[in-house]
């Protein structure tokens, strides 16, 4: 009896281990099989002039007071806090089903997860401004994982409601009003697209305190010359910008710095080795190495981002010879944390009170500066 149990046992172990080989070899492959899309593209109306006008369409809106909005949230111990600048955040992918190429407007589950980021994410700059956060018809993750047209086709339509919330954002603010852009991973994306055709070169260029693409590869040569903006190295720096994307070691970079590579930059240059922006949060965005005592409060927050706390002196960084934010060792922030140490979806929170403080320093020397 003894026997056959250690038998199974082993027959257990060979396919748990077969398991983990395939995914290790066929992961991505098998990931893009249940995320990808099936069907073709089939093109989105683009939304009628005006639909932003309605503060329903927004996640976080001034005419939008409740307390659970990005608005208003805030960590447990965090003083509230008013400064002069509008803020405009886009909040990352939260749409997974395959079922569709954009989200529909309607998907609960997608609308719960865009609410629940931007609470998280955005509010690091409630005490800098007013935030708006638009809600867009974003295009499905398994976009991200495809090199089919249907892919760029569904995103570029993500960004077209993007551009279009913005517009309504701009004529709101006025000419004279300090202005402070972010978003994260596919909200990064539309963000830098935003730089790239509304910002550099045009009036409203003068309003940016600084804009944060987070969690999104910024290419220093194919990207940056197109964005108008320079990189922050210094934390009392306005109309700068600050990017970069974050792991736990030991990290395994391979996966994104392939698809970094094989990607073209704004200004048309092959990304191919190029260094990415890397600002390091704990160092006014300086590339250079800061220890976990320079970190001021990394957010850690309930399931659902209802309520969360500030852990101080968690977390250092520094970033490497390619350009990601090495954060040291595993830290616990919640069932995210993609494979290779990957904290993508925590790029914000691992420098929470770091981020919130850097956004106030800038709006304070862009003022002084008028």
């Amino acid at each position: 009896m003894a026997r056959k149990f250690l038998y199974i046992i082993a027959a257990l172990v060979v396919l748990i281990i077969a398991v983990l080989v395939v995914l290790r070899v066929w992961g991505l492959e098998l990931t893009r099989l249940a995320m990808v899309p099936g069907q073709d593209y089939a093109a989105l109306s683009p939304l009628p002039p005006g639909s932003y006008d309605d503060p329903a369409k927004w996640l976080a809106h001034p005419k939008l007071t409740a307390a659970d909005t990005a608005s208003k949230w805030l960590p447990k111990g965090v003083a509230a806090a008013s400064g002069k600048a509008a803020v405009f955040y886009v909040h990352p992918t939260t749409y997974l089903n395959r079922a569709e190429w954009n989200a529909p407007t309607g998907d609960a589950d997608a609308n719960d997860r865009a609410a629940m980021i931007t609470r998280m994410q955005a509010s690091a700059f409630n005490a800098s401004g007013e935030i708006w956060a638009p809600r867009y018809r974003q295009a499905t993750f398994g976009s991200f994982l495809s090199d089919k047209a249907d892919a760029k086709d569904a995103q570029r339509a993500a960004y077209r409601d993007v551009e279009l919330a913005f517009e309504t954002f701009l004529k709101a603010v006025g000419p004279d009003r300090p202005i402070i852009l972010a978003g994260h991973s596919q909200g990064a994306l539309h963000l830098i697209h935003l730089l790239r055709d509304h910002v550099a070169g045009k009036p409203v260029a003068k309003q940016i305190v600084a804009a944060y693409p987070i969690g999104w590869p910024v290419s220093v040569t194919g990207d940056l010359p197109a964005l108008g903006l320079v990189p922050c190295a210094k934390a009392d720096q306005a109309g700068c910008v600050m990017s970069w994307q974050s792991f736990a070691e030991p990290a395994e970079l391979a996966t994104n710095a392939e698809a970094f590579d094989q990607s073209t930059g704004l200004t048309g240059k092959p990304n191919a080795g190029s260094q990415m922006l890397c600002s390091n949060p704990l160092a006014g965005g300086a590339n250079v190495g800061a220890p976990a005592t320079a970190n001021m409060g990394t957010l850690k927050t309930d399931s659902e981002a209802k309520s969360g706390e500030l852990l101080k002196a968690l977390v250092p960084a520094r970033c490497d010879a390619r350009g990601f934010l090495m954060i040291g060792e595993p830290i616990d922030l919640g069932r995210f944390i993609f494979p290779g140490n990957n904290y993508h979806v925590y790029d914000y929170n691992l420098f929470w009170a770091n981020l919130r403080a850097d956004a106030l320093a800038r709006l304070a020397a862009f003022q002084a500066a008028k």
